[in-house]
């Protein structure tokens, strides 16, 4: 077997460059004559700017100039808007917040940007900001989710006349009613997906350069796909085509959804370059990644669920409150309703099913895409109503599972709105997943634990995902003079390995040296379309890109080697990098292949290098699989440790089965800190950020993990070239029903909200103390 062919679990190629310092992130760039940014952000989650007075800070030591707002507009600067629409119930439409690059009448969360100091250092752009005196007016503020409608509730945009941002329904609402009618028997729950902050190893960097002969901006900054983020900046903040705008993305620290974002600091600098003449980099520290950073999650639901007799799921409604933060992030109110949406009903058979999110503006920082973006969430309602609805039935929590799966003989199934979902065998992959995690074993051992003093609870949670993003990639495949093949392709990779896995494609269709495949990305100046990397795309977009132009450079060669070989064309096979007359023993290779490319025949193109945009037939494709969690709860404190985890995935075929693991395994700790650690808190009476440090937010660290036992059920995707699903989200979908299953299981109790801190669990042990 090919080591370094598909299925293989390759080391990690680009681990030897980063492991030994040799990466290069956006912060080890610098510019000759550099200066530096600082942002001055308001200390108030809402006020009134009366005025802002920056003349002692111009004249501070080494500053460069001192921008506002009022500047901005002057300079013909853009606003930051949505780049979504959602519709709203009754056909209304989402208020879009209008967002300046700096705020000149109001401010809405604590750390909106009010004034940008360029100088010669960091520290003296910080010092200076200290000296701008900014008049406020101090306004009431709103932070609590749930609370935002309230009739006594601050407004955030009176010319909103509401914090309704808009309100989203699915549809099927008289069904999903009839069905909890019909129903022998409900269940309810309320519920909170608390609110995370991303934050990526690497915070937010952006280095502005502006050539004022020729009109060029660059913009040196992490993200997950320059092509957007080249787009929005050139067009609608610096207004000028993107041809005169050049992004580049070296290596970047982690995304997590949050990278692929438009921000106001990236379009500072750039617009501080023009002012400036100099280049101007803007260094984030730890506190503005918790204060600015986009936020993900931050819902409170209510939700009911009804079953027949059998235990089979008659009817559900689902009402969510989903915080969009002070202003409409790129695609903050997408991600409650559409894009979450397209897996209403995840895996089981739910055709009376409505959902409705009401989408509210609050103080505080936005939120948009966070790893699973809208489907974590799906499937935590989900699976908290069925184990409810197996307490109240009498039957097993995989027995109610079992029950209401799609069957494989529905398969394509149709669910709710709309989707085809192309393939998965969920009763099968729930099975193989109970077997690894020894289900059955489990009385035993929570009787052990039980005769040392502690709790021990099991639990599942299946998901399903709406993979794939943007339905079109670009990849380009060129033979180069040195005897490498580099590949150039508009997805981005911020840590899963594409330097590995697009090697491993051309390995295999290609046959060429594994280390001789060289990965371009992250350039606008090379990359030609693409739409970056989000929505767990790129083996399935990318990747099947990437294999098509492969075939393209094939079917080149095969003419040429049939030139050389004096054949036909249909007379010349190809096999792991060999050209040969079928059934002789006439054969080249692609080194004399490549050298009459440079001269070729007449009717063909120098070079072997070619490219396509390939554009899928389908929105989105359906990965899932079922993860099993054991927690043990110490009663004197409540604390709660995750003992064993198990988790049977269905990613379609596997590329490389050691990445899709170490993704697995990021995507699972992701959602043990959401289950356990990560909350994001303000203050309800002065909306000042409670958790904005790591000494107040606690992110899980791997002793806050056991070993993962992972498993594979290989259900090929239908609808491309590799048989490929996403991979990277599984684990934030599945860790968090599991584990809280599991905490009830241990407690006896029907709910408790995530994070599931010591204090909580201790609260409900001394609640059935007293009761």
């Amino acid at each position: 077997m090919d080591k370094f062919g598909i299925g293989q679990p390759v080391r990690r190629k680009e681990d030897v460059r980063l492991l030994t310092g040799r990466g290069t992130y956006t912060d080890d760039i610098g510019r000759p004559g550099q200066a530096h940014a600082y942002v001055l952000r308001s200390p108030h989650a809402h006020a009134r700017i009366r005025s802002i007075d920056t003349v002692e800070a111009l004249s501070a030591p080494g500053v460069v100039t001192v921008l506002t707002g009022l500047d901005a507009a002057k300079d013909g600067i853009g606003h930051f808007p949505v780049m979504v629409e959602v519709p709203g119930k009754g056909g209304t439409r989402l208020f879009s917040t209008p967002r300046e690059i700096l705020q000149t009448g109001k401010v809405r969360f604590v750390g909106d940007p009010v004034a940008l100091v360029v100088a010669e250092t960091r520290a003296l752009a910080q010092d200076a900001a200290e000296l701008i005196e900014v008049e406020y007016e101090i306004l009431p503020s709103v932070t609590d989710t749930a609370g935002a409608l309230d009739p006594d509730a601050p407004l955030l945009w009176e010319e909103n006349g509401s914090n309704l941002c808009v309100l989203w329904d699915s549809g099927r609402e008289a069904e999903a009613e009839a069905g909890l009618a019909a129903a022998a028997r409900t269940v309810s729950v309320e519920l909170v997906n608390n609110r995370l902050v991303g934050n990526p190893m690497e915070p937010r960097v952006a280095l502005g350069e502006y050539d004022a002969a020729t009109g060029q901006y660059t913009l040196h900054s992490p993200t997950q796909g320059v092509m957007r983020v080249q787009d929005g900046l050139a067009r609608l903040i610096l207004k000028v085509p993107k041809e005169k705008l050049r992004v580049v993305s070296p290596d970047v620290g982690g995304g997590f959804g949050l990278r692929g974002k438009i921000h106001p600091e990236s379009g500072m600098v750039l617009w501080a370059a023009r002012r400036t003449g100099r280049p101007v980099k803007w260094t984030s520290d730890r506190s503005e990644t918790f204060l600015c950073d986009p936020h993900g999650r931050d819902h409170v639901t209510r939700a009911r669920m009804g079953f027949d007799a059998e235990g089979r799921i008659t009817g559900v409604t689902i009402r969510t409150f989903a915080a969009m933060g002070a202003y409409l992030q790129d695609f903050g109110p997408r991600v409650p309703t559409v894009a979450g949406g397209r897996i209403m009903g995840t895996v089981y058979d739910i055709q009376a099913l409505n959902a409705q999110v009401s989408c509210v503006f609050t103080n505080t920082s936005p939120t948009d895409a966070y790893r699973g973006a809208g489907r974590p969430e799906q499937a935590y309602v989900l699976e908290r109503l069925l184990d409810l609805g197996a307490a109240e039935l009498g039957i097993g929590r995989e027995e109610i599972r079992r029950r209401n799966y799609i069957r494989p003989e529905q398969i394509p199934y149709v669910n709710v709105v709309g989707n085809a979902i192309d393939s998965g065998l969920f009763a099968e992959t729930q099975a193989r997943a109970l077997a690894l995690a020894d289900w059955s074993g489990f009385p035993a051992r929570r009787a052990e634990a039980r005769a040392q003093g502690k709790r021990r609870g099991i639990g599942l949670g299946y998901f399903i995902e709406a993979s794939g993003g943007q339905p079109s990639e670009w990849a380009r495949v060129r033979f180069e003079r040195d005897g490498t093949v580099s590949v150039t392709v508009g997805t981005f990779s911020h840590g899963q390995g594409h330097e590995t896995a697009y090697a491993q494609v051309l390995h295999e269709k290609l046959g060429v040296d594994f280390d001789k495949v060289r990965l371009v990305q992250g350039d606008t100046d090379v990359v030609e379309k693409g739409n970056g990397t989000g929505g767990s795309r790129s083996s399935q977009m990318g990747g099947v890109a990437i294999s098509r132009a492969a075939e393209l450079v094939v079917a080149k060669g095969r003419r040429l080697a049939a030139h050389l070989l004096e054949a036909a064309v249909d007379d010349v096979e190809f096999e792991r990098g060999v050209f040969r007359v079928a059934g002789t023993d006439l054969r080249v290779g692609w080194d004399r292949v490549y050298q009459l490319a440079q001269t070729p025949p007449e009717g063909e193109t120098p070079g072997l290098d070619e490219q396509l945009l390939y554009t899928r037939n389908t929105e989105c494709n359906f990965p899932n699989g079922c993860h099993v969690a054991e927690v043990e709860i110490d009663e004197e404190t409540g604390q709660v440790s995750l003992v064993r985890y198990a988790a049977v995935d269905d990613v379609g075929n596997v590329i490389n089965p050691m990445l899709v693991h170490g993704q697995s395994h990021g995507g699972i700790m992701s959602g043990i800190g959401q289950a356990l650690l990560e909350h994001a808190v303000y203050d309800r009476e002065s909306g000042q950020f409670l958790s904005a440090s790591f000494q107040d937010y606690c992110m899980p660290r791997a002793s806050d993990a056991p070993d993962f036992a992972l498993g594979f059920h290989v259900v090929p995707c239908p609808n491309n070239d590799l048989g490929v699903k996403g991979a990277g989200e599984g684990g934030s979908c599945g860790a968090p029903p599991a584990i809280v299953s599991a905490v009830c299981d241990a407690l006896g109790v029907g709910h408790i909200d995530m994070p599931v801190t010591p204090e909580k669990v201790w609260r409900v042990l001394e609640g059935r103390v007293a009761a």
